[in-house]
């Protein structure tokens, strides 16, 4: 299963009984993870230096506790590019670090070009694509419904010394912004998108996956200039397999020469066998 294996900041240390043991630069964190359905191979609470636990709420929710003094966020790297972590509600850090497979990819694609490359990036939350992107030399719309994450997305790019690099930071509803991108006549050489099972808008507006998805990827084929570089979906809606990402984009993206592919993102832990499932993502390269 694919991986990137280059980061020396964050790995997974053991897993079982339903959470995962994480070491994000020198700050341990347990964290509940839905896919860890086997038991512990050792009490995971008993970890030397273990620094805070989130445990979830039987009515909903959840909240971290701490077992030593730890920072309220801190900084990790993967190759040049910085980003701030911090424990945040419903066990979120800010990061997922199995996108850096997604990263990779796009930073070799853009680079590949040899040529100015636009990039929309929807529901881009705290920018790890969009710092990928920016520093393989691309300019970037970053959109997202949650004005404290595109809040976290610029400092997130300034972190990694992007600041003067050529981005857009959008708080609206994605739905809305493509269609008014439409409206003016606005092209992209890829377009990102990672959306939510379910979410809201500024406005109120509702988002559902399996209600949404597909035309949304039909709008933004709209967008797309006549030089096309690639459009990657992720995913972490449960049982949403890559291949149908692939079939949606398949279906979307017919009539433009290239290939896609579908996969499983996973993440390498300490413990030998054991690979953690991350998420689905599929990938139109053009050409």
């Amino acid at each position: 299963m694919p991986y990137n294996a280059e980061w020396n900041d964050y790995k997974i240390i053991a897993t079982g009984g339903g959470e995962k043991l994480e070491l994000w630069k020198d700050i341990l964190l347990l964290r509940p993870d839905p896919q860890v359905i086997w038991p512990a191979r050792s009490d995971l609470l008993k970890y030397p230096g273990l620094h805070a636990r989130y445990i979830r709420s039987s009515s909903g929710g959840g909240s971290w506790h701490y077992y030593r003094q730890t920072p309220s966020e801190w900084t990790v790297s993967w190759r040049n590019l910085k980003f701030n972590i911090k424990p945040m509600g419903f066990k979120h850090t800010g990061l997922f670090p199995e996108q850096a497979y997604n990263w990779a990819k796009m930073i070799e694609l853009i680079r590949a070009a040899k040529r100015p490359v636009s990039v929309l990036n929807l529901f881009a939350y705290t920018g790890g694509a969009t710092v990928a992107c920016l520093s393989a030399g691309a300019s970037v719309c970053h959109v997202d419904a949650a004005k404290s994450m595109v809040e976290r997305a610029g400092e997130n790019v300034r972190l990694s010394g992007l600041e003067d690099a050529p981005v857009r930071f959008i708080v609206d509803d994605c739905f809305k912004f493509v269609q008014r991108e439409i409206r003016r006549g606005r092209k992209y050489d890829c377009v990102i998108m990672d959306p939510p099972s379910y979410g809201r808008g500024p406005g109120g507006e509702l988002w559902k996956l399996e209600d949404g998805l597909y035309g949304l990827v039909g709008l933004t084929r709209q967008l797309l200039s006549d030089r096309p570089l690639f459009y990657l979906i992720n995913s972490y809606t449960t049982g949403l397999q890559p291949t149908v990402l692939k079939n949606i984009l398949g279906g979307v993206l017919k009539g433009i020469e290239g290939r896609c592919e579908a996969y499983e993102l996973t993440l390498p832990t300490e413990e030998e066998g054991i690979e953690l499932p991350c998420g689905a993502s599929a990938i139109f390269i053009a050409g």
